[in-house]
């Protein structure tokens, strides 16, 4: 029999100690949950099937039992009793069950006193004032992160001699010596040249410069890969993945935790300040999820509770977009569509308030100086006309065809670099990508500049103030005659940056894909918006002169006179955008929101909605998978997908263990074992639970005890109850079977079984299994026949046996 194995290593039972099992107090770890005691009457030789309730029976997570607690071998319930190893899943339906028990007690205590009615009033609004908390500390980090980002982004340029810690844009701010077309040129800025050798013109001068950019970006990525290597490996990649799957009931000891949260946020400034192809946006949701947790600690409610805890890691998550993108609504809507496992109408509301908290907070420390959330707010004003949804609709076949293949290379390499000796060096891979992204980088100045100016560039609007190449028009300053629109004939700024655009948009092609995935702290949302952004502009000024020149062509004439203003480049970089983010994660109304809610016009959702349906269709049509999806399935993260459908004709009997010629399944029976064999079958098996049964002959279930909950009660039994030896009798039932005179204390551990353990029988079909698995969250579903039991089916079956259904390797299901 093959039960699910935790990818913890399983030492074994040793009689010696335990301390291993024993909560820790960190953050980062599972607090201790006390066991509940349960009463559930049932004569010693009577099958469960035949039993009879007595009294007011509740399920109270760990099986049935009355409001008359029994105490065992303690007083007090057994710490760690209840908790879960690391790598295991959390049992949804018990942590739900706990939580109502708990909501109950207070319910009624609040009528015997004032004390228990405030303690009830507080513990009601708990929920409340941690989501305030955590949109106080995520915006606060993520406004750290802005202002550090960017001032160590033209640290690689220059320095301000007026106040080395001002960034370029805020030290020409107060100079009295610039003018408005050099807005950007002051004599408080100093380039490295200037600094080393006094001057800015020549060959040498760009040479120093050249190589103090090369030099400044090895420096930041060495520190961000160092610091995550040696402090926090769970820092690295965005962490969206490792999110849905602890969203979804797994547990990762660490990934979440104080040092986590230190390192990537150190980390993600260096990462993004060495110019790498990558954003901050992904990672400020592992961020705002780290604040989550961490603070999830000064609440009992939320501590002691995995489930409670990950509705609050949803609405982290959705705090984290919110100032990402300064998009609340649409942080909201991402933590709901991609994810959030269990989302209930509750968390709704929660999120909504910490992701308005989040932008909020962000918004009055203004870390762009612009009164906007995010570096590429834009406005638009000129109105689309229908026949623009034709290159809106090429703009979303370009995205979803980016998008496949950026998942396929992607996957492709981050396969290699897991199973070749690559993987090892992760410090020379990140100095490497660094080294060449910064070589061929510097002679571009759209490859210079961070990613999100580059965005910023492209959606913005060409106005009469604009000093960019990308809106040097000929004769701009000048309206027509009759009071027509200007004229808009691109002029060699124009066409030099469309040059540079095509190259930089091959870089940021090629490069993304060898980024994602290392080592170091990676977004992937603005390296695809740039790419899409890039693609989209190309195309708009390409529209524009089209419009400009054929302006009596059959297609514009009938809604653009001559030298209208009639296509806006910026539009289409927005579409772009959306489309490529939309082929890479397969986000649809989430999307749009956000691009919505960074534009704020409501006439641009029909582009924005047309480009990431098309993006998604041409994307899906490739490859099923989203890049967040397919980065699940390669690290072997057991994520039971919601979203797919199970369409094939199979039986539990053909997924469950053990198969016909395996051994038989490892039972314990209820009264007849001691604890020395129960210590045997411990020490020589990984399972992560056995079920109980009345004996071995009738195989009669009585319920379903975990291999952590033993361990942690025979220790505890052998410290504080006298007389407990390897020969004392163990039992599940709830009165001591009858023992011969002069025997050892027997030892009762009722309070730790599972009296109400999920069944299906041998015949029930694999597609409801499966249902039930992902609805209920089951770490593991007993089989019966007739009342018999044949085997069981955990979450690893179900897994595998998907991935063999749709002719993967079952294997790929590693659990760590």
């Amino acid at each position: 029999m093959a039960m699910w194995q935790g990818a913890m290593d399983n030492r074994g039972f040793q009689q010696g100690s335990f301390s291993s099992f024993q909560s820790s107090s960190s953050d980062e770890d599972l607090m201790d949950i006390p066991g509940t005691a349960m009463d559930f009457s049932m004569r010693d030789d009577v099958p469960p099937l035949d039993r009879e309730l007595e009294g007011n029976k509740t399920y109270n997570g760990g099986g049935i039992g009355s409001s008359n607690r029994i105490m065992d071998f303690l007083e007090e319930p057994i710490p760690g009793v209840g908790t879960y190893d690391d790598f295991n899943t959390i049992d949804w339906v018990r942590e739900k069950s706990r939580d109502r028990d708990r909501h109950r007690e207070i319910t009624n205590k609040s009528k015997e006193s004032t004390w228990a009615l405030i303690h009830s009033v507080s513990d009601a609004f708990s929920g409340w004032l941690l989501m305030l908390l955590i949109g106080l500390l995520s915006g606060s980090l993520a406004g750290l992160i802005d202002i550090s980002a960017h001032w160590m982004t033209d640290l690689k340029e220059g320095i301000c001699t007026g106040g080395f810690w001002f960034n370029h844009e805020h030290c020409c701010w107060n100079s009295e010596h610039v003018t408005f077309e050099e807005r950007d040129k002051c004599p408080e800025w100093n380039s490295w040249s200037q600094l080393i050798i006094s001057t800015d013109q020549g060959a040498f001068a760009y040479i120093v410069n050249y190589f103090m950019y090369v030099l400044w970006a090895l420096l930041f990525a060495f520190l961000a890969v160092s610091l995550v290597k040696v402090f926090a490996p769970y820092a690295c990649g965005s962490g969206i993945p490792e999110i849905k799957t602890i969203l979804s009931g797994f547990i990762i000891r660490g990934y979440l935790g104080k040092w986590t949260l230190v390192i990537k946020t150190i980390t993600l400034v260096l990462a993004v300040s060495s110019g790498l192809s990558l954003g901050k946006e992904g990672p400020l949701v592992h961020v705002a999820c780290c604040c989550g947790n961490i603070l999830c600690h000064c609440f009992n409610k939320y501590r002691k509770n995995e489930a409670k805890r990950r509705e609050v890691l949803s609405a982290a998550a959705a705090a984290g977009v919110s100032v990402a993108f300064g998009a609340p609504i649409g942080g909201v809507l991402f933590s709901l569509e991609e994810v959030s496992y269990y989302f209930p109408l509750k968390t709704l509301w929660r999120s909504f308030f910490a992701a308005l908290v989040a932008a909020f907070t962000l918004r009055s420390i203004n870390p762009f100086g612009n009164s906007r959330l995010v570096l590429f707010y834009v406005e638009f004003h000129t109105p689309w006309h229908l026949f623009e949804l034709v290159p809106f609709i090429v703009l979303g076949i370009f995205g979803g065809l980016w998008g496949a293949l950026f998942i396929r290379t992607n996957i492709a390499w981050c396969r290699k670099r897991k199973t070749t000796q690559l993987g090892k060096y992760p410090v020379i891979e990140v100095l490497v990508v660094t080294a060449i992204t910064a070589i061929l980088a510097f002679p571009n100045e759209y490859t210079r500049m961070s990613t999100s100016e580059l965005i910023s560039e492209l959606f913005n609007d060409c106005g009469l103030l604009d000093s960019s190449k990308l809106c040097d028009y000929e004769n701009y300053f000048n309206t027509s005659k009759g009071g027509e629109l200007p004229d808009r004939p691109a002029g060699a700024g124009v066409y030099s940056a469309m040059w540079q655009l095509a190259l930089t948009l091959i870089l940021k092609i090629v490069i993304t894909i060898f980024t994602f995935g290392m080592k170091i702290p990676s977004g992937l949302f603005i390296p695809s918006m740039a790419v899409g952004a890039i693609a989209g502009r190309l195309l708009g000024v390409g529209m524009e002169q089209l419009a400009y020149y054929h302006h009596d062509w059959g297609i514009f004439n009938s809604w653009c006179s001559q030298g209208a203003d009639c296509i806006t480049p910026g539009l289409y970089a927005m579409v772009g955008a959306a489309a490529c983010l939309g082929g890479v994660t397969r986000m649809t109304v989430s999307l749009v929101v956000i691009m919505f809610e960074l534009t704020g016009g409501l006439e641009y959702i029909v582009p924005l909605m047309a480009a990431a349906m098309t993006s998604k269709w041409v994307a899906d049509a490739l490859g099923r998978e989203g890049i967040y999806d397919a980065h699940i399935r390669l690290n072997g993260y057991p994520f039971l997908e919601a979203k797919e459908e199970f369409s094939h004709k199979t039986l539990a009997m053909d997924v469950m263990k053990p198969r016909r010629n395996d051994p038989l399944l490892t039972v314990l029976t209820q009264d007849s074992m001691t604890v020395e064999d129960v210590e045997t079958i411990i020490s020589e098996t990984t399972y992560s639970g056995f079920p109980v049964v009345v004996s071995r002959e009738s195989q009669r279930l009585v319920g379903f005890v975990l291999r952590r909950d033993l361990i942690i009660s025979i220790e505890n039994a052998r410290k504080k109850q006298d007389g407990v030896v390897s020969t004392s009798i163990i039992y599940f039932t709830e009165h001591s079977p009858p023992m011969p005179p002069y025997t050892p204390p027997t030892l009762k551990l009722r309070n730790i079984l599972d009296l109400s353990p999920f069944t299906v029988t041998d015949l029930t079909p694999m597609e409801i299994v499966v249902d039930i698995f992902r609805k209920l969250g089951l770490r593991q579903c007993l089989v019966t026949h007739n009342g018999r039991l044949l085997g069981i089916i955990t979450k690893k079956d179900v897994l595998k046996h998907i991935a063999q259904m749709a002719n993967q390797d079952p294997d790929s299901i590693l659990f760590n």
